[in-house]
């Protein structure tokens, strides 16, 4: 597996690029920002892009999205309960101080269970609803990494108090789907650096209170 971690936009959105060695095929992750730089890289690497996954509906993970369409013509996968999201794009702009981007078009929505194949890479769409109705996170077995958007970060996780947000359905998010994947699986958050399950297992103080 070919794997690129580029932070992108204003909140440094981890936007991951996910390639098969043999096909050269991709698939990039919420692409937020910059897409001229997940473009250089994508062509660094040699890879078409045949999906953009959205792990959510924040501008800081879609912003990019519909111009990295036009640029590929791949299609954009999401789960269609954040499309609620797309009406606060304006008011989120003007939090972080950027122009409001076109709201994409989901072209093949996202369910739990659904299976995504790039070349013989293959992900699990696990839906984790808390930080916002339609969040999911990308799980690749084979490899054992967990792509984690706004549910799970290194010694926390995604905030709640936004629209859509909700506390308790986070937990069980976190509870019954993520720990309860293998303690060696790679975590890559939706900011910041990586961790493990069993990192975030024993010392995330918001995991930890919870057991």
């Amino acid at each position: 597996m070919i794997h690129s971690i580029l932070p992108v936009g204003v909140l440094q959105c981890n936007c991951s690029i996910i390639g098969d060695e043999q096909t050269r095929e991709a698939m990039v992750i919420d692409p937020g920002a910059d897409v001229t730089r997940i473009l250089d890289l994508v062509r660094r690497h040699e890879l078409t892009v045949k999906q953009i996954v959205i792990t959510h509906g924040h501008i800081d993970h879609i912003g990019g999205a519909m111009k990295l369409k036009q640029a590929t013509g791949a299609p954009i996968l999401m789960n269609q309960a954040d499309t609620e999201q797309f009406k606060l794009l304006d008011v989120q702009a003007q939090w972080i101080g950027v122009p409001t981007p076109e709201a994409p078009t989901i072209d093949q929505p996202l369910a739990d269970g659904t299976t995504l194949r790039i070349g013989s890479q293959e992900a699990t769409v696990l839906h984790t609803p808390g930080h916002t109705a339609g969040s999911i996170s990308l799980y690749f077995p084979a490899q054992q990494k967990l792509i984690a958007g706004d549910t799970l970060f290194a010694g926390s996780i995604g905030r709640t108090d936004l629209p859509g947000g909700d506390f308790d359905t986070i937990m069980r998010s976190l509870h019954t789907r993520l720990l309860a994947l293998p303690d060696d699986t790679e975590v890559v958050p939706g900011h910041g650096p990586g961790t493990t399950i069993g990192e975030e297992r024993e010392s995330n103080p918001f995991l930890r209170s919870k057991r």
